[in-house]
């Protein structure tokens, strides 16, 4: 145990389950989808993808960053909803960033896709007006600005950069503030990520690259709430969501000598490439992230208590997920909680999102549920289908795994 241990002082999030942290976790634990019909855009009629995990809307809450004027210039919902969330966090924490302490704040938290609307928005009132981009256009599809605006509305001025791992990024990015923290570079470490991908160009990409959900021949009137099915047999994709969560990291120094309570520390961390495929998982890295993880926590495979997956509801990834998780524990494999199946894939923020709803059940001793379950005979796995589930967590293991084979999994610990 070190004072430099990075612990969890406070976090939110906002999903498609609502913009309130415990109605979401209420809605979790009931096993609500947030899954519904594509409203961001008007859909053709041939359009393919039709049903994604929206966020709702924050326009109404009274915070002096989402005035009219600032909405109009950061158009891109990629910076008011994170801003949102650290100021929640930050007020959950019970951290005030005064000049003193400002310069060992740091900020990892980041993006996958960032504001590449703003830029699509511009470009198209270009061809259609012909009117040159607005000034904030660039501003707006910088992943960098995301954490640059946290710090201006912080007052942060500890290190800062953008960790960009595809669907890994919320968990590199505690895991890079963590090493900040470690390497007593900074006290606090702002983390999290936000994504908002319902953009046309990019959710008919993803259809085209076969990831996305689609529906089997003669079953497209099924209801969107069904069509996130983690490790099922009937999987068919991921749903696209969208969202955004910050974790607040400090050293066990700095929480205790300042009076932040926590529940719970970053006990270890892995990091891996797959240096295989562009989007194919390998199993061989994806295991060894893991392994890295317990070693890193000093733990052995049968200690974790639960594993939060990163499980897609891909026909491949889920089951090189189950390969790999069956490699590290044998026939010892946990109960495994797939979030996915109640909010979706939101991209960079999945990740954290996920985490902080596992941080959430190991403060309270309860596992919630993976909806959609039908089992698969080639993945024997326990994904608490039957509903909540109560269980002491005292460590709990995060998987994520992005695009170009960028694997990240942390343990975490429960404190006392």
């Amino acid at each position: 145990m070190s004072l430099k241990d990075a612990v969890i002082v406070g976090y939110d999030a906002i999903s498609p389950l609502g913009n309130d942290l415990e109605g979401q976790w209420q809605q979790a634990l009931s096993g609500k989808s947030g899954i519904g019909p594509l409203t961001r855009f008007p859909l053709s009629d041939d359009f393919p993808v039709r049903i994604a995990g929206q966020v709702p809307s924050i326009d109404h809450l009274d915070y002096p960053f989402l005035s009219a004027r600032h909405q109009a210039a950061w158009s891109s919902p990629v910076f008011k909803y994170s801003m949102l969330t650290v100021a929640r966090a930050l007020a959950r924490s019970g951290l005030v960033i005064t000049p003193d302490i400002a310069s060992r704040v740091a900020v990892t938290y980041s993006s996958a896709i960032g504001g590449l609307d703003a830029v699509l928005a511009a470009d198209r009132r270009m061809r259609s007006e012909n009117k040159l981009p607005p000034p904030y256009a660039n501003p707006n599809s910088c992943i960098n600005m995301i954490g640059g605006k946290i710090a201006i509305q912080t007052g942060a001025r500890g290190p800062i950069t953008s960790t960009i791992s595809a669907c890994a990024t919320g968990l590199t990015s505690m895991i890079i503030g963590a090493m900040f923290l470690k390497q007593n570079r900074a006290d606090i470490a702002i983390c999290g990520a936000v994504d908002f991908a319902l953009v046309e160009p990019i959710v008919a990409g993803f259809y085209t690259m076969n990831g996305v959900y689609t529906p089997k021949e003669g079953r497209e009137n099924e209801p969107p709430e069904s069509a996130s099915r983690p490790f099922s047999s009937n999987r068919r994709g991921f749903v696209l969501s969208e969202g955004a969560g910050a974790v607040i990291l400090a050293t066990r120094e700095f929480a205790e000598a300042h009076g932040l309570p926590y529940h719970c520390e970053l006990a270890g961390w892995g990091m891996t490439s797959d240096a295989h495929h562009f989007v194919a998982p390998y199993l061989e890295t994806v295991k060894q992230c893991m392994l890295d993880a317990l070693s890193d926590a000093a733990i052995a495979p049968q200690d974790i208590d639960v594993v939060n997956g990163h499980a897609a509801s891909t026909r491949v990834g889920d089951q090189v997920e189950f390969a790999a998780l069956q490699a590290v524990f044998g026939d010892d494999l946990p109960p495994i909680c797939a979030n996915k199946s109640l909010i979706g894939h939101a991209m960079g923020a999945s990740s954290v999102i996920e985490t902080i709803f596992a941080l959430q059940g190991m403060e309270e001793g309860i596992v919630p549920p993976t909806i959609n379950y039908t089992p698969d005979p080639e993945i024997e796995i326990d994904c608490v289908s039957e509903g909540k589930r109560l269980l002491r967590q005292e460590f709990i293991l995060k998987n994520a795994f992005g695009f170009g084979g960028c694997n990240a999994c942390a343990v975490f610990k429960k404190a006392g």
